[in-house]
């Protein structure tokens, strides 16, 4: 069982360090919020393989794994309408022209 959850915590790892390449290194803000999501989702994936792998097995770890994922899905849909709306004033989607919040 410990090999099992090694693999699960490697992957984790890989998906945290792409997302969060994703996240620092483009210019583009809807790759950025998804490079967010990619890295909210391997600290799913740790929660899932201590609460199903870990030395005492339990719901905890899927309970803040589903809080998790709501607030990922109230930061997209914020963050997207936010995208919008400064898509339609500035017509560009690159995050380093948004560096100011009023015209």
């Amino acid at each position: 069982m410990n090999g099992l959850i090694s693999s699960y915590l490697i992957l984790a790892a890989i998906l945290f360090c792409v997302g969060l390449y994703g996240a620092l290194s483009k210019k583009n803000a809807v790759i950025v919020l998804l490079s967010i999501e990619l890295m909210l989702n391997a600290v799913n994936l740790n929660l899932l393989a201590f609460a199903k792998l870990g030395e005492h097995p339990s719901l905890t770890g899927q309970i803040f794994s589903l809080f998790n994922i709501t607030v990922a899905a109230a930061e997209a849909a914020v963050g997207i309408a936010i995208l919008i709306s400064l898509y339609r004033n500035k017509g560009t989607s690159d995050v380093t022209e948004m560096d100011e919040m009023k015209h």
